[in-house]
């Protein structure tokens, strides 16, 4: 049962990638999952065009950390005199530290609020922080339950779930969808992000837009529901499920994989129930709009989709850069790693990570961005 459950999970995240990957999640268990043949990294290395020396500081999202380990590990073998720093602290850390002017650029699975771009003006002299959606993926939900392997939930008994609502498996909301399950009478335990994160931002957004009626807080980077139990990170989440039968929590995808976890399959309406791949992630990003004035490239998801295959619970982490005032020291290497990061070699290297592409459209508009940042 577990050797199917492992095949089942494999195939989901890898076999499923038919399209170039945009965004890999950081796999809980290991930090080291750059992964990438040698050839494969070699051939990207010789088409980097390296600009600029010396040690470009960035951080923020820990969703985007294995993107970012294998995008310079890449880099740095091309540009030797560049050393990338990107320390995953999550999104509302790594906008922080962007706004005190400490990072080159910032790391964040949510867009910048308007008072967050009116503070970046202080760091961006002459512009202001704009959004590049770089990465993009599914945040799947993971749970642990022993003899149920394959669950599936809606956003309504999501968001009483996470908001201690619904307190027992075999809860008849649960039965409901799963009617041919054996769901014991066993206490659910919720863990959510104890800090700031994007993940949480855009998980919150799917259970607010889905279900309104079940889910009546502000989506947020801090966790508003009530009840459950607080987990440092997506490693965090992870950890705890794996170790606490009876468990249910939310993650990227790669911390699913990575921790050999059972993910849920969504009712969104559609004729089958949707399980998390990137190639089903893809399918709802293909919905989002660029909702950004200006050279902002913020996307508007569509968390209530219903077309067939569309995973909704999905995010997008963007590189907040200045569009003008970056600092000189670090513009032109800046500049140098994030169009490697935009090209096509780029988005290729993370297509066997579980991560879903950024549509053609958009990902054209981040690399003529890129190239006109001062």
């Amino acid at each position: 049962m577990k050797l199917q459950r492992t095949i089942r999970l494999r195939t989901a995240a890898v076999g499923a990638l038919t399209v170039c990957g945009a965004l890999a999640l950081s796999a809980c268990g290991s930090d080291d999952n750059s992964g990438g043949s040698g050839s494969d990294t070699t051939k990207a290395a010789s088409k980097i065009k390296c600009e600029g020396e010396g040690n470009l500081l960035a951080s923020g999202s820990s969703a985007q950390k294995n993107a970012m380990d294998i995008w310079t590990q890449t880099y740095q073998s091309a540009c030797g005199s560049t050393q990338i720093n990107y320390k995953p602290t999550g999104s509302g850390a790594g906008i922080q530290e962007f706004l005190q002017g400490k990072t080159a650029f910032a790391g964040s699975d949510s867009a910048l609020k308007p008072e967050e771009v009116a503070k970046s003006k202080k760091v961006c002299k002459s512009g202001q922080g704009i959004d590049l959606p770089m990465v993009g993926g599914p945040i799947a939900v993971t749970y642990h339950l022993e003899g149920v392997e394959d669950l599936v939930l809606d956003a309504d008994t999501l968001a009483k779930i996470f908001d201690s609502k619904i307190t027992k498996w075999n809860d008849p909301a649960i039965k409901k969808l799963n009617p041919d399950a054996k769901l014991p009478g066993k206490k659910i335990q919720a863990f959510h992000r104890s800090d700031e994160s994007g993940t949480t931002d855009n998980f919150t957004k799917y259970l607010n837009a889905a279900a309104p009626s079940s889910w009546k807080h502000e989506p947020e980077k801090a966790w508003a529901g009530k009840g459950g139990q607080g987990a440092d990170g997506s490693s965090g989440i992870a950890t705890n499920v794996k170790q606490n039968d009876g468990s249910i929590g939310y993650a990227e995808l790669s911390y699913a994989t990575g921790n050999d976890l059972d993910t849920v399959k969504l009712d969104t309406g559609a004729k089958e129930p949707v399980e998390a791949t990137a190639d089903n992630a893809s399918k709802a990003i293909a919905d989002a709009k660029v909702v950004g004035q200006g050279k902002d490239l913020a996307l508007e998801l569509n968390y209530k989709t219903k077309s067939e295959g569309a995973y909704p619970i999905v995010l997008v982490t963007y590189e907040i850069a200045c569009d003008k005032g970056n600092k000189k020291e670090s513009l032109d290497a800046m500049k140098s790693f994030l169009t490697y990061t935009a090209s096509e070699d780029g988005q290729k290297a993370l297509k066997d990570k579980g991560y879903a592409p950024i549509p053609d459209e958009i990902i054209t508009k981040v690399r003529t961005t890129i190239d006109g940042l001062s």
